[in-house]
């Protein structure tokens, strides 16, 4: 452990530390990230650049008091640092160890979990107002970046916070270089005027004066409307002002002095502050400061290149989409891609390469995302939404009410539809089976391989009505696992065998062939089948599957509560098929923590094992009475939890 950094065990030991002691530490904290994320993986880029202010932010405010509210909070390692984990901080991401976003159960200093955008302001504004309800009298931060500041919730918390004239600081985390260019010296100087406290009490003094001498209220109207124009021409923070917020910047996000005069004197000040610090992503660290996109996030790496660890072989489920995405657009003018700050990690940024025109990146707006997608198929074009599947939540009622109500040709791709490892409960894509399935008109699509994703997006496509493609992170099976024909609405069998069927749905078809595999040396011939759709669920094979074999065992990478699964045992109620004895297998009624998915795939028992063990549970059951309904349904509930 570094010098400095092996002396921190709470934020109240950084008052030690000299200035320059301060700047040695923040350099200690840099390459402890760095080595840690070389190891782990993480969010390099967004982590690197928030040291200094993050130190600066623990000086100037008593956590756990006083409270940090972090928006994602997917730049929290240096806080995680310095706040009682530096000696856990190697377990980073890895199951059992430290999470990568802030988590309360995790540390007193970690007051609201996050791993969504926007959220950091409606949160700090509740604990604004509980604490003026309670008279507990800290002082309540929200840490916001640019990005996240576009979004619907931050802009409403915004709206609120300027009306109750709430104190509350909200520090603007802005590593947009471009920013600092536009404003220039000027702007600066005009920061530094407007928050010296020596300006404001002679602007009060002027008032007085003002206000004894004959015309002196126009006088002192004119003087405002002539400084109004001149700072909207040359003050950027006039949006923010207008809001009821005081604004003072921007910073530099940097330099620990200025940073602790502007924390410190925000302090001074009544109702809302909004201080605008300039940051860079990936500081400290060359790879990252020359391309903070690629190194937003980052597998483990080797620190001396830059190069990634490991290097996959074959071809992902995302580069699959992108491909199909590429090859539709060439052959229809009116396909169009919509993202959600995430043009590179959905793929859509291929499809931009070629067709700028008709890629719209809205930055972190999901619901935003979706009305603005049902708008462009209302006039006649094709929009395909590109968003991972744990952010498109925040859209629900957007498809809901503006795609699936009017029935409109809108394709979603849920890309990480899947358990996604390191992220966490907060990234898992593991809901939206349940939130999407019971939405009058929408076909759900769940891809078995990386052949089948171009299939399904061509299928949707040709629908002409509102779809959704789930599909998980990572590379697919290295060869297809059923043949090519792709039907809507219909499955297909993978494998025959008559003790058993397992019906399965997406990323869990392979596991479900090899589970069958290992079941045949044991004498149990299993069938399997790939589904494909999750709705309309395929009556014509199921049923009769259902009738003949009496046996099922269904099987999802989602929530078992509204899924697959559930959709299979409605299915078999509404056709008379009930008597069959159903084993549903999918993720449990809780949130699953993170760390490697293949470990959480065992968990949560949907691997080959739990597929093994469910079916060799049916076919000892052979020579029991038959299930009836009740008894189907109580063994289905018994595997769910």
């Amino acid at each position: 452990m570094s010098e400095h950094l092996s002396k921190i065990d709470s934020p109240q030991d950084l008052r030690r530390l000299s200035d320059a002691e301060l700047v040695e530490l923040a350099q200690e904290i840099r390459q402890v990230i760095i080595k840690t994320t070389s190891e782990h993986g993480g969010h390099l880029a967004p982590n690197l650049g928030v040291v200094e202010l993050t130190i600066a932010l623990h000086l100037c405010f008593d956590s756990p008091r006083d409270k940090i509210i972090w928006d994602v909070s997917h730049q929290c390692y240096a806080h995680k640092l310095l706040t009682g984990r530096r000696r856990q901080f190697d377990t980073l991401r890895q199951a059992g160890g430290l999470s990568g976003f802030c988590l309360p159960s995790e540390s007193e200093h970690d007051h609201f979990g996050a791993g969504h955008g926007s959220t950091a302001l409606s949160a700090a504004l509740g604990f604004a107002q509980a604490r003026d309800l309670l008279g507990t009298g800290e002082k309540v931060v929200a840490v916001v970046g640019d990005g996240a500041l576009q979004g619907g919730m931050a802009l409403e918390a915004l709206n609120q916070a300027g009306d109750l004239r709430a104190d509350l600081l909200v520090v603007l985390n802005d590593n947009e270089m471009s920013i600092s260019h536009n404003v220039g010296a000027l702007a600066n100087y005009l920061s530094r005027l407007r928050s010296d406290p020596h300006y404001l009490r002679a602007r009060d003094e002027f008032n007085q004066m003002m206000q004894r001498l004959p015309l002196g209220e126009t006088m002192i109207e004119v003087v405002e409307r002539l400084k109004d124009g001149v700072k909207r021409l040359v003050v950027p923070g006039m949006l923010f002002e207008d809001l009821g917020f005081t604004y003072l910047g921007p910073v530099q996000g940097h330099d620990l002095r200025e940073l602790r005069e502007v924390l410190e004197h925000a302090q001074s000040l009544r109702g809302p502050v909004l201080v605008h610090v300039l940051t860079r992503k990936g500081k400290g660290y060359q790879p990252a400061e020359e391309e903070p996109a690629r190194w937003h996030g980052t597998s483990p790496f080797d620190i001396e290149s830059g190069k990634p660890r490991r290097v996959s072989d074959g071809r992902s489920y995302t580069q699959a989409f992108a491909e199909a995405l590429l090859e539709l657009a060439e052959q229809d003018h009116r396909v169009v891609a919509i993202t959600a700050a995430m043009a590179d990690g959905t793929g859509v940024e291929r499809l931009n390469g070629r067709f700028p025109r008709r890629c719209f990146d809205v930055g972190m707006c999901e619901e935003h995302a979706v009305t603005f997608a049902a708008g462009l198929a209302k006039a006649g074009l094709r929009p395909v939404v590109a968003i991972y599947s744990t952010f498109l939540q925040r859209a629900y009622d957007q498809i809901l009410h503006d795609v699936c109500l009017q029935d409109l040709p809108v394709i979603f791709c849920l890309d990480r539809a899947s358990l996604v490892g390191d992220d966490g409960p907060t990234h898992h894509g593991v809901f939206d089976l349940a939130y999407l399935r019971h939405m009058p008109g929408l076909t759900i699509m769940a891809p078995a391989d990386t052949v089948e994703v171009g299939q399904a997006l061509r299928c949707a496509y040709e629908l002409g009505r509102p779809a959704a493609i789930r599909y998980p992170r990572g590379l697919g099976p290295a060869r297809p696992l059923t043949p090519a024909d792709y039907e809507c609405g219909r499955a297909v069998p993978a494998r025959e065998g008559d003790d058993c069927v397992v019906l399965a749905l997406g990323s869990r078809v392979e596991p479900a062939l090899r589970a069958a595999e290992a079941l045949a040396v044991e004498g149990l011939a299993v069938g399997v089948v790939n589904c494909r759709f999750a709705k309309p669920l395929d009556a014509e094979l199921i049923v009769p599957l259902a009738l003949r074999v009496g046996k099922l065992v269904t099987v999802e990478e989602g929530v078992l509560l509204g899924g697959f699964g559930s959709g299979v045992l409605e299915l078999l109620r509404e056709h008379g098929a009930h008597t069959a004895e159903v084993m549903r297998l999918g993720l449990p009624d809780r949130f699953i923590p993170h760390g490697d998915p293949e470990a959480l795939c065992r968990e949560c028992n949907i691997d080959v094992e739990a597929i093994c063990g469910a079916v060799r549970r049916l076919c000892a059951a052979e020579s029991s009475p038959p299930a009836g309904p009740r008894q189907a349904a109580v063994r289905a509930a018994d595997q769910a939890h």
